[in-house]
């Protein structure tokens, strides 16, 4: 089968390829953390690079990783990873409506691939959005996080033993580094954020530490939602 057929136009798939670059530049330092992150968690290289190949979510994989460590079940880690990317639901929804018509068995493969990153860049694209630009732009961008996760892991194993174990450390800072930009952005961050906090804080007490998590999470989420919505329906009856 040609890679016309499967990729579109081989010109759409080259500019994918150049809008994806600036992506698969960035992935390289966190796919590097991450392998680092994982072999300090106990992952394999194989494990580590087979999370990257399944799940291809950066921040579900940190959190995968935090939960690991912690010891959380199989069942509570794929419940939180899902919660965590609810999201990419509403992002292939909206770019449905600007990629042109194609078969679903590729509109599936490429939805795969839909991330914050490479959402944000064919959304913003100009025009009707071709199903090789797509894969153009998701190819290079999964290829990146992979192979950087792989080596990451890799240098990882090859760091001091002590080293290797501080690494947990990095884990929260990664957190921390991605929840303040969000927190100076929207005061609704800040209210989720210590509300979980809160939550997970109570349940653990008579909870598992991975479904503490999931049940903080569902409850912060909800708790906020129930706030706006109220605050919206008071201003529309004073207004």
């Amino acid at each position: 089968m040609s890679t016309t057929i499967v990729f579109g136009k081989q010109s759409d798939f080259r500019q994918g390829l150049q809008a994806g670059l600036t992506i698969a530049i960035g992935y390289m330092p966190i796919a590097l953390t991450f392998g680092l992150l994982a072999k300090s968690s106990g992952l394999s290289v194989s494990e580590t690079v087979m999370m990257s190949l399944i799940v291809f979510a950066g921040a579900s994989q940190y959190i995968a990783l935090s939960l690991l460590a912690v010891g959380t079940g199989a069942f509570e880690i794929i419940l939180t990873t899902f919660i965590v990317n609810i999201r990419h639901f509403l992002m292939s929804a909206s770019l449905n409506e600007r990629v042109e018509p194609d078969l679903p068995l590729k509109k599936a493969l490429y939805a795969f691939g839909v991330t914050d990153e490479t959402f944000s860049v064919s959304a913003t694209r100009e025009g009707t959005v071709g199903s090789g630009y797509m894969f153009g732009v998701i190819f290079i961008s999964y290829s990146s996080w992979v192979i950087f996760s792989g080596i990451g892991h890799v240098i990882g194993a090859n760091l001091p033993q002590t080293l290797q174990e501080s690494m947990s450390v990095a884990l929260y800072a990664m957190f921390v580094g991605l929840l303040v930009p969000s927190m100076k952005k929207h005061r609704k961050v800040i209210v989720i954020a210590a509300s979980a906090a809160v939550f997970n804080s109570l349940f653990y007490l008579f909870m598992k530490p991975g479904w503490a998590i999931v049940c903080a999470t569902i409850a912060a989420a909800t708790l906020v939602e129930v706030m706006i919505k109220a605050d919206e329906k008071e201003q529309s009856e004073n207004g």
